[in-house]
């Protein structure tokens, strides 16, 4: 009997205890009765393990506009006065002829068969070529190897436009490069090592880079994401599908990727994409051949300015002719251009470029001290 009520006693107490755990009314050993645990909540912002971004449907969107791009060309050999010399024959030995060929990306801007590359990719390795004698093909991404036109190259932004017999291309949709932010996500999209469609995750690293020494007029997104040789051309994509730049080239001492790449950003690209299908080439503003340093705050004490604000003036070419009758005197500081602060070299060259030719620039100049205002006229670059 003492047996049968330990047992009984037993089981009624696991039972309560079974009971209050499953209507979450548990004791926590303090008397207290606690809830049942909930989900714990990110704070806004913070990514966990499910609110990761999803790129697979902006990869299917944007990865069918990227193209393979391949150029051939026949490069001869210059002669050298050692030719005759050595009895080097050019009938004989071809001239020192050769195939040169390369290979990159491109992006399809336009559904009408419009592919904007860069110069670099449909050049080659060299400085300056016959572009009549190019063969240029674009393999699409449904498989298609299209002959390619050359409609323009932009050296200065090393951006070059193509265009194809083809129509209902797919492409992706311009992104406003000066919206981006630092960490944002990006994708990079392009044929590194001649391997097609390959996507890579990464972040905005920096904007608005320049003073590289890449090319002329610089407008540099910097990314994380891999890039490697092939990738030029290729697009930068933000988290929308949009084209917010053209991966354009990477550092590295080794030839491949270290998580510094550098595409040429969208806004830039684009006015460049709008000059050469219009005009075959890009039309820039100038103010003549002007050296500007940026001050330093020895300098600035020299020139009488106040800070280190802004650019001096080191010398005046003689195309600068215009801009030194206007008033602009080496030893001036640029402080302003259309009452935008200038900041740097690279800043001030964009800005005189996107001048319309034809219009009237106010420079805010600083001198002895004294604030000055300059108009000087947007003219068209002189023919070399």
């Amino acid at each position: 009997m003492r047996r049968f009520t330990i047992i009984a006693l037993l089981l009624a107490a696991l039972g309560f205890v079974a009971g209050r755990v499953i209507t979450g009314l548990a004791d926590n050993g303090t008397g207290v009765q606690t809830a049942p645990a909930r989900p714990v909540t990110a704070p806004a912002g913070v990514a966990t393990a499910t609110t990761l971004p999803d790129f697979t449907r902006i990869a299917e969107r944007t990865v069918p506009a990227v193209a393979s791009i391949s150029t051939r060309q026949v490069v001869r050999r210059q002669p050298t006065p050692f030719d005759s010399f050595f009895g080097f024959d050019d009938e004989l030995f071809g001239g020192g002829s050769r195939i040169q060929s390369s290979l990159g990306s491109g992006v399809v801007v336009g559904a009408d068969g419009y592919v904007l590359t860069n110069n670099h990719v449909v050049t080659g390795e060299q400085q300056r070529v016959s572009l009549r004698d190019l063969n240029i093909t674009v393999s699409l991404g449904d498989k298609r190897d299209v002959a390619a036109a050359l409609i323009g190259v932009d050296p200065a932004t090393d951006l070059a436009l193509l265009k194809i017999d083809a129509k209902n291309l797919p492409t992706i949709p311009w992104g406003d490069s000066s919206k981006l932010r630092i960490a944002e996500w990006v994708l990079a999209i392009g044929n590194p090592y001649q391997l097609n469609s390959t996507v890579t995750l990464g972040i905005v690293s920096a904007v608005s880079r320049t003073n590289l020494g890449i090319s002329q007029y610089e407008d540099f997104v910097q990314t994380d994401a891999a890039i490697n040789p092939g990738n030029s051309g290729g697009a930068l994509v933000n988290r929308g599908g949009e084209l917010i730049g053209i991966n354009t080239v990477i550092f590295s001492q080794s030839g491949g990727y270290q998580g510094i790449g550098f595409a040429v950003s969208s806004n830039l690209a684009r006015r460049v994409f709008n000059d050469l299908r219009q005009y075959g080439e890009v039309r820039r503003g100038t103010i003549g051949n002007i050296q500007v340093l940026p001050l330093t705050p020895q300098l600035a004490n020299e020139l009488s300015a106040p800070d280190t604000q802004g650019l001096a003036i080191a010398g005046m070419g003689r195309s600068a002719a215009s801009a030194y009758q206007a008033g602009l005197r080496v030893g001036d500081v640029l402080k302003t251009f259309n009452g935008t602060a200038v900041t740097d070299v690279g800043q001030l060259y964009r800005m005189i470029s996107d001048a319309p030719i034809g219009s009237t620039a106010t420079l805010g100049v600083a001198r002895d001290g004294k604030s000055v205002a300059i108009k000087v006229p947007i003219e068209k670059p002189q023919s070399r």
